[in-house]
C-alpha cells in the first residue's frame, strides 16, 4: 500500500481499540522543576505571573505573545478577574484553559507551580508523539515551540469536599499543561497522573477542566466558545486520570486553535467509546464513558512503559478490500520481492503443499515443509514475521441467560480481531450482539482467547499456536461458571488464509449462561493456561476469575473452569517440534472487556506471552516483554542482556522503529507481465488480470477469456421478430424468448392482440388496431383524443389565456401594448418558457402557466427550464417514446424532465436505439444511479427535492427521501451493501440509507460547500466525492460510514463536475468544467495524471471500462472519451437540447465482488471521527 503522507497506525480503530491499560505515572510527565529549567510561581492561593512568549500562542482563531499563569490551576490569555468571578463557573468571563481550576493553595511551602518556554527538540518531540497519536488521521504535527507549566503537589485552599463526607487533610494533585504550537496553529496537551490525583472539589465546588474564550469583544454581554472537559461531577474529574482521547490513559489532547480562522476545540480521535451515544456525537461529559481496547502501540502493560524516550511516528496501516474471488497470482520475484504467503509450492512434502515461503526439510523418519527464515508457521502457511496479523469470521450459536425460558440465537454475526504479533496483543470485536445476551457474555474473553495463544509473544525457547500448527484446526471448549453450575460449549473452525491474507474462524455457542445486570461491567483477573501438546492433539485447562461491578457501585467476584481441545492435521516426522516442550503455559494479563450497548458490539483485548510451565527466570529483554517501541510492521531482534534492534519487516522499509511499505508496483512496474494489473498491499502485491483475461494453467501468464456467445447479440436465437418478442440472454448459451406487450405467445411465435375487441375508446369514439397496441379516434363532429370526446372544441388554458390578453380587433387579435402575452405549443400547452417581450424577461412555468420561483432572468438570459411532457391515456403502449430497458448494456443520462437510454454494442452506443427510459413531467432531474441487482434507477430531483427510484422493466416512480432536503445533486448505489448514498449542496452533507430510503443518516457534515458527484466502490468499501467550492476545490474520498476521510487533489482543480471509477484498473477519474481537463489518479497510490484536455463545460462522467461518457453542457450532447487513445471518439445529440445532467452506466450483469463494509464495519468505524459539540 503506497503511503498518504506520514501516518500514525489507524486500522486497529477499527475496533475502537483506544485506551491505555494503565494510567500514566508522574515520571512519564514532561520533564519538570529547577533541574528542567523551570521558573517557580510565587507562593500563595491567588498568584499570577504574567510571561512574554518566544512564540505566540494560537487561541480559537487569535494569536496571543502573553500568557498568565495562575495558583489556580489555569492559564489565562488575558489578565484573570478575581477568584469570585470564576471559581465554580466554566466557562469564564475571560480567555482561560482551564488544566484543572479550582481554589489551590501552595503557601505552606510543599506545593509548586512550575513554568518555562521550551523549544528543544527532545521536548518538541514529546509533544509531538502525543498529538500525532491523537490524531492518526492528520498529516504529521512537528511543533516549533511549547510552554510547559506543571501544578506540583498542591492543595484545597480550604479543605472542603462534596458526596462523601471531609476531605482528609493532606491529599494534593499533580497535574500538567503543554502548550505546544506551530506559527499558525496550538495544542493542548494535558496529564493526570492516577496515583497523584487525590482530590476533586476546592471550597465546596467541583473543579473543572477546558476551554473558554471569555465574552465576546463586540457584545460584552454575549458568552463567546467555550469548551468542557468536566462537567459539575466528581466522577467527571476522577475520570481525568482514568480515561483517555489521545489512546494513553490520563493524556488529554485538543488542538485550541488555528489563525486566522477556527471553527471549534477539536478533541484528540483515539477516545474512549461511550454506551449511550449519539452515532455521530461525542459527549463532553466523561462521566458517562467508560474505557475500551488499549492503543496498541504505546500502551503500558506493566506500569511504566520502557521505551526509547521519543520513539517516531509510525504509518498508516490501512485496511484492503478485494473483490470475490478475482483471478490472482502471487509473483515469486528473484530479488525476494515479498509477495503474498499463502501460495504453496507445487511439488509434494510429506504429503503437504508447502508455503511458497517454506520448504521441504528432510528428517529421519521423513519430509515436513518448515517457513523459511524470516517467515514463521507450520510451513504449510507462513506469515513474516513482525506483521500484524487480522482474522475475520462469524458467530452463530444458540445461549440461554439465566433462568429465561427463551433462547438467544446468533446467526452469522461479524468477528473481527487484529493481533500486534511483535508485543502479543490480541483484540477482538464481535457485532449484532443484543443486551439481552451482550452484557453476561463479557465473561467470555476466551472466545478470543484462542487467537491470543495462536500469536502470543515467544519467550526463549517456546512456540505459539501458530508456528506450531499454523491457521487450519479445531478448537473445542467447555465453559463451566461457578456457583450457578451453569455450562457453555464454544466450537471454532479456523480455516487457514483468505484472499485478504486474513485468517479465517467459524464460533458456535451453544448453552446456558448465568445472567449479568444490564448496564454491568467486568473485571478479568490474569491468569495462566497450562498447554500439553501431543500428535495431532493439544489441550489446555485454567480457572478464570472476574469481578462484576453493578451499577450500585457494588460488586460480585465469580469465576468458571474451563477446558479445551485444538486438533490438528500435523507432520509427525518434524524433529523440530517433537523438540519443544510438551507443556507450555499461556500468561494472560491486561484482560479488557466491554459491552457497547448503544452498537451492541461486544470488546475483547489482552496481552499474550507463551513460556515456561514452570515459571522460570523472567526474561527482561523488551523483545520478550513487548516493551520495545518497535513499528508494528517490525521484528524485534533480542540481543545481549537488554540489548535489542527493531527490524522492519519484509515488504516494509525503515529503522524498525518508523517502517514504511515498499510499492512494489510502482518501483518495479512490469512486475506483473502483459494483461495483468499490479495492486500493491501493506508488505505485498498483487497481480489481477486484466478485463477480459484470466490466468492461464501455469497460474501466472493472463490469456484471454474464450467468453460464451450471446445468441441475442449475434442473432442465432429462435426468438419471433425483434417488432413482436425480445430475446433475453442468460449467460452460457441460454436465453429467454418473451412477447412483447400487445401481443401473445410463447415468444417464438406471438400474435398480436386486437385491444378493440375489449373497447377502451370513448363511446363517441372508433378503435383501430395497431401491431402491439391501438388507437382511438373520436368520430367526425367531436372534439378530442379518442379517449374523451365532446362536440365541442375545448381550448386549452394556455389557448383562453392567450386570447383574453390579445382581444379582438378590426384586423384581427392585437395585444395590449406593454402585456405579457402566453405562448403554446402545438397542442395547445404552455410552453415551459414564457418571455415577456416589452421586459425583456423570461421564466419557467408549470403546466398550469403558474410562474416557478426563482426563475426570471434578465434581458439576454435564459432559464432552464423542465419539460412538460404530459403522459397519455394508459393503454398497452401509453407512449411509443418510452420503452423497457432492453437487455444488454447502456448509458442512462438525465434532461430536464426525463431520463435517457442509449444501448452499447461493445464499447460502442447504438445512437439510432436510443430511447426515453422515464418521463418525469415538471422534474429536475440532476444525479441518476442505476441498481444492476433490481434493474432500477435511482435519481435526485431539485424541483420536489426529493430521492426517487424507478423499475425500468415497467413501474411507477416512487419517493423514497422527501423530507430535510435542499438540493439534492449527486447520487451513487452501493449494490452489495444495497445502500444509497448522495450529496446536498445547500445543506452541505453526504447521506446514506438503505435503498428504501430507511436508516438514514448523515455520514459527512464538515468541511463541505458545494459536494457533488459522489461514487461508490463496494468490493473496497470505499465513496469518493467531488467538492466544486470555487474557492477550494477537492476531490475525497472515505470509508462507507464515513471514516478515514482524507483528501485526494486540490491542487491544479477548477470546477471538478462528473467522477467515476473504474474497478478493473483502480483508476478514479474526474471531469472538470474550470480546468476543462479530465484527469485520473489511482486513490491508494496517489498516482494523477492528465487524460484530456480543451473538453467544454461536462457536468457528468461514466465509464464502461475503456471509454469514458460525459454530459456536456455547452455542446449539449453526450461525448465519448477512448480512455486508452485519450481521444474524443463519438458524441450522441438527443432530440430534445436541452441542458444534460446526471449519467451513468446500466452493466448489464453485476460487478463481481464482496461487501467487506457491512454493517459490522459501520457500527465499528462510526467511532473514530466524533467531534464534541460547544455547549
Amino acid at each position: 500500500m503506497g503511503r498518504q503522507g506520514q501516518r500514525w497506525p489507524v486500522w486497529i480503530l477499527l475496533l475502537g481499540l483506544s485506551v491505555c491499560v494503565s494510567g500514566i505515572t508522574r515520571e512519564e510527565l514532561f520533564p519538570f522543576g529547577r533541574n528542567a529549567g523551570d521558573r517557580a510561581l510565587d507562593e500563595g492561593s491567588d498568584e499570577t505571573q504574567e510571561i512574554s512568549l518566544q512564540k505566540p500562542v494560537t487561541f480559537y482563531s487569535g494569536q496571543f505573545s502573553q500568557i498568565y499563569i495562575n495558583t489556580n490551576g489555569f492559564v489565562g490569555l488575558e489578565k484573570p478577574a478575581g477568584e469570585s468571578e470564576y471559581l465554580g463557573n466554566m466557562p469564564a468571563g475571560f480567555g482561560m484553559i482551564a488544566a484543572l481550576q479550582g481554589d489551590l493553595d501552595t503557601s505552606d511551602g510543599v506545593g509548586k507551580v512550575f513554568f518555562r518556554q521550551d523549544s528543544s527538540p527532545a521536548l518538541l518531540q514529546q509533544a509531538a508523539d502525543h498529538i500525532n497519536r491523537a490524531f492518526p488521521e492528520d498529516d504529521v504535527v512537528n511543533p516549533i515551540s511549547a510552554v510547559v507549566v506543571t501544578w506540583v503537589d498542591v492543595a484545597s485552599h480550604r479543605t472542603e469536599s462534596r458526596g462523601d463526607g471531609p476531605e482528609p487533610s493532606g491529599r494534593r494533585n499533580t497535574f500538567q499543561l503543554v502548550i505546544a504550537s506551530l506559527e499558525t496553529q496550538s495544542y493542548a496537551i494535558l496529564l493526570y497522573p492516577r496515583e497523584a490525583m487525590q482530590f476533586q472539589s476546592t471550597s465546596s465546588y467541583t473543579m473543572h477542566a477546558g476551554f473558554s474564550k471569555g465574552q465576546d469583544k463586540y457584545f460584552s454581554s454575549k458568552q463567546a466558545p467555550y469548551y468542557r472537559i468536566t462537567d459539575d461531577t466528581e466522577a467527571s474529574v476522577r475520570n481525568l486520570a482514568e480515561q483517555t482521547n489521545s489512546g494513553k490513559r490520563g493524556v488529554w489532547v485538543y488542538e485550541i486553535g488555528t489563525f486566522p480562522h477556527f471553527t471549534d476545540i477539536a478533541p484528540g480521535e483515539v477516545p474512549e467509546l461511550p454506551l449511550d451515544s449519539h452515532q455521530f456525537q461525542t459527549p463532553r461529559k466523561h462521566s458517562h464513558q467508560h474505557p475500551v481496547y488499549p492503543d496498541v502501540q504505546q500502551e503500558n502493560l506493566d506500569g511504566v512503559y520502557d521505551r526509547p524516550e521519543h520513539p517516531p511516528p509510525i504509518q498508516v496501516q490501512t485496511v484492503q478490500y478485494r473483490p470475490e474471488r478475482p483471478a490472482v497470482v502471487e509473483i515469486e520475484n528473484e530479488d525476494n520481492i515479498e509477495v503474498d504467503v499463502f501460495t504453496y509450492n507445487s511439488g509434494d512434502c510429506g504429503g503437504q503443499k508447502c508455503s511458497k515461503f517454506g520448504e521441504c526439510s528432510s528428517f529421519q523418519s521423513g519430509r515436513c515443509c518448515q517457513c523459511k527464515p524470516g517467515y514463521y508457521g507450520n510451513g504449510v502457511q507462513c506469515v513474516p514475521d513482525g506483521i500484524p496479523q487480522r482474522m475475520n469470521g462469524k458467530v452463530s450459536g444458540r445461549v440461554v441467560v439465566g433462568n429465561s425460558q427463551v433462547p438467544v440465537d446468533f446467526a452469522s454475526n461479524d468477528l473481527h480481531s487484529y493481533v500486534v504479533v511483535n508485543d502479543g496483543r490480541a483484540y477482538v470485536a464481535i457485532s449484532a450482539i443484543p443486551p439481552i445476551v451482550g452484557f453476561s457474555l463479557q465473561p467470555l474473553s476466551s472466545v478470543g482467547g484462542i487467537i491470543g495463544w495462536a500469536f502470543a509473544l515467544q519467550q526463549p525457547g517456546f512456540k505459539n499456536g501458530f508456528s506450531i500448527i499454523g491457521g487450519v484446526f479445531r478448537r473445542q471448549a467447555e465453559v463451566t461458571f461457578q456457583p450457578g453450575g451453569e455450562r457453555l460449549t464454544i466450537s471454532q473452525e479456523f480455516k487457514g488464509i483468505d484472499e485478504q491474507d486474513h485468517l479465517m474462524v467459524d464460533t458456535r455457542l451453544e448453552g446456558k449462561i448465568p445472567e449479568l445486570p444490564q448496564g454491568a461491567t467486568v473485571q478479568i483477573e490474569p491468569y495462566t493456561e497450562i498447554y500439553q501438546y501431543s500428535t495431532n492433539l493439544i489441550t489446555a485447562s485454567s480457572t478464570r476469575e472476574y469481578v462484576i461491578n453493578l451499577q450500585d457501585q457494588s460488586t460480585q467476584s465469580r469465576s468458571f473452569k474451563f477446558r479445551e481441545t485444538i486438533t490438528f492435521e500435523g507432520c509427525q516426522h518434524d524433529e523440530v517440534v517433537r523438540a519443544l516442550p510438551s507443556t507450555q503455559m499461556l500468561s494472560v494479563d491486561q484482560v479488557f472487556v466491554m459491552y457497547d450497548r448503544g452498537e451492541e458490539l461486544l470488546r475483547y483485548a489482552m496481552t499474550n506471552k507463551i513460556g515456561d510451565v514452570n515459571g522460570g527466570q523472567t526474561e527482561e529483554n523488551p523483545c520478550f516483554t513487548g516493551r520495545h517501541g518497535c513499528d508494528t510492521n517490525a521484528v524485534c531482534r533480542p540481543g545481549q542482556g537488554n540489548q535489542f534492534t527493531c527490524e522492519c519487516a519484509a515488504g516494509f522499509t525503515g529503522d524498525g522503529r518508523a517502517c514504511n511499505d515498499i510499492d512494489e508496483c510502482r518501483e518495479t512496474p512490469q512486475i506483473c507481465g502483459p494483461n495483468a494489473v499490479c495492486n500493491n498491499q501493506p508488505g505485498t502485491f498483487r497481480c489481477e488480470c486484466q478485463e477480459g483475461f484470466q490466468f492461464a494453467s501455469d497460474g501466472q501468464t493472463c490469456v484471454e477469456v474464450q467468453r460464451p456467445v450471446d445468441p441475442c447479440r449475434i442473432g442465432t436465437h429462435d426468438c419471433d421478430v425483434p417488432e413482436r418478442a425480445r430475446c433475453s440472454y442468460t449467460g452460457g448459451s441460454s436465453y429467454i424468448c418473451t412477447c412483447l406487450p400487445g401481443f401473445m405467445g410463447d415468444g417464438r411465435s406471438c400474435q398480436d392482440i386486437d385491444e378493440c375487441q375489449v373497447n377502451q375508446c370513448h363511446e363517441n369514439a372508433v378503435c383501430f388496431n395497431t401491431p402491439g397496441s391501438f388507437t382511438c379516434q373520436c368520430n367526425p363532429g367531436f372534439y378530442g383524443d379518442g379517449f374523451h370526446c365532446s362536440t365541442e372544441y375545448e381550448k386549452t388554458r394556455c389557448q383562453l389565456h392567450r386570447e383574453s390578453v390579445l382581444g379582438a380587433g378590426p384586423r384581427g387579435p392585437r395585444p395590449v401594448p406593454g402585456q405579457y402575452v402566453p405562448t403554446c405549443d402545438a397542442q395547445g400547452e404552455y410552453d415551459p418558457m414564457q418571455c415577456h417581450a416589452s421586459a425583456g424577461q423570461c421564466w419557467c412555468v408549470d403546466r398550469n402557466g403558474l410562474e416557478i420561483s426563482g426563475t426570471r432572468t434578465g434581458p439576454g438570459r435564459f432559464p432552464e427550464c423542465p419539460g412538460h411532457d404530459v403522459p397519455r391515456p394508459i393503454g398497452p403502449t401509453p407512449d411509443p417514446n418510452i420503452s423497457p430497458l432492453p437487455p444488454g448494456s447502456h448509458i442512462l443520462f438525465a434532461q430536464s424532465g426525463k431520463i435517457e437510454y442509449i444501448p452499447l454494442e461493445g464499447h460502442n452506443l447504438k445512437k439510432n436505439e436510443a430511447k426515453t427510459a422515464l418521463h418525469l413531467p415538471e422534474k429536475v432531474v440532476i444525479g441518476i444511479a442505476y441498481d444492476c441487482v433490481e434493474k432500477m434507477v435511482y435519481w435526485t430531483d431539485i424541483s420536489t427535492p426529493a430521492i426517487s427510484r424507478a423499475s425500468l422493466q415497467g413501474g411507477e416512480p416512487v419517493h423514497i427521501i422527501k423530507s430535510d432536503l435542499s438540493s439534492p445533486e449527486g447520487i451513487a448505489i452501493d449494490h452489495l451493501g444495497r445502500n444509497v448514498f448522495w450529496t446536498d449542496s445547500m445543506k452541505d452533507r453526504i447521506e446514506v440509507s438503505s435503498l428504501d430510503g430507511s436508516q438514514r443518516r448523515v455520514l459527512i457534515n464538515t468541511d463541505l460547500v458545494n459536494p457533488r458527484a459522489i461514487l461508490t466502490d463496494p468490493t473496497n468499501g470505499y465513496i469518493y466525492w467531488a467538492d466544486w467550492n470555487r474557492d477550494a476545490p477537492k476531490i475525497e474520498m472515505a470509508y462507507m460510514d464515513g471514516t478515514n476521510r482524507r483528501v485526494l487533489a486540490k491542487d491544479g482543480l477548477g470546477l471538478p463536475n462528473g467522477l467515476t471509477y473504474d474497478p478493473q484498473t483502480s483508476l478514479l477519474c474526474w471531469a472538470d468544467a474550470g480546468t476543462h481537463k479530465v484527469e485520473c489518479m489511482n486513490p491508494q497510490q496517489g498516482s494523477r495524471r492528465q487524460l484530456m484536455e480543451g473538453i467544454r463545460y461536462p457536468f457528468g462522467l461514466t465509464t464502461d471500462g475503456r471509454n469514458l461518457y460525459y454530459t456536456d453542457w455547452t455542446r449539449g450532447a453526450v461525448i465519448v472519451v477512448d480512455g486508452h487513445a485519450r481521444r474524443e471518439v463519438d458524441e450522441f445529440q438527443p432530440q430534445k437540447r436541452t441542458r444534460l445532467y446526471g449519467i451513468t452506466t446500466a452493466h448489464a450483469h453485476c460487478p463481481s465482488g464482496q461487501n467487506y463494509c457491512s454493517s459490522m464495519c459501520f457500527q465499528m468505524e462510526q467511532h473514530l471521527l466524533h467531534r464534541a459539540v460547544v455547549h
